[in-house]
């Protein structure tokens, strides 16, 4: 596993292309997988912070918040852009960040990007998780249809 800033070091056009595509609406925006107790999966959307090196959420209590305590296994998947089949996921493993400071640090990004100025009600409940990487895969293609899109991945050494 490794940290986002270590894919912006190694491949800069790949961590630009995951930027682009997660925040293509302005806000992070991303599908997040996680595994269920029964080891099926579990998709719901989320909001990514990306900084320079890593890649953050905040999760309130709920099913997926649960998964990721009892298995930190996660996949994060782009929204579908609306005039391209472009896709952009990592995958590795999500922990919880017990650090108040970090949190803090996270909290003033996540209240910019959205031009907020206060936390949202449900922060208090809400918790801070890091997504270390273990891959990820950048799809291009020219448009809807593309019958040959360009898949490039990438893993973690």
């Amino acid at each position: 596993m490794t940290a986002w800033g270590d894919l912006r070091r190694a491949r800069p056009d790949l961590a630009d292309a995951g930027v682009r595509l997660l925040y293509q609406f302005g806000v992070g925006l991303a599908f997040l997988a996680t595994v269920r107790r029964d080891g099926g999966p579990r998709v719901h959307p989320i909001c990514p912070i990306v900084t320079d090196e890593e890649v953050y959420g905040f999760l309130e209590p709920s099913p997926k918040l649960r998964d990721l305590h009892r298995d930190p296994r996660y996949a994060l998947h782009c929204f579908p852009p609306a005039d391209n089949e472009d896709a952009f996921y990592v995958t590795g493993d999500a922990w919880p960040v017990p650090d108040h400071e970090l949190i803090q640090v996270v909290t003033a990004q996540l209240l910019s990007e959205r031009g907020w100025k206060e936390p949202p009600p449900t922060a208090e409940v809400q918790e801070l998780f890091r997504f270390d990487i273990d891959r990820c895969l950048h799809t291009r293609t020219t448009g809807h249809g593309d019958f040959a899109p360009r898949h490039e991945i990438w893993r973690a050494a």
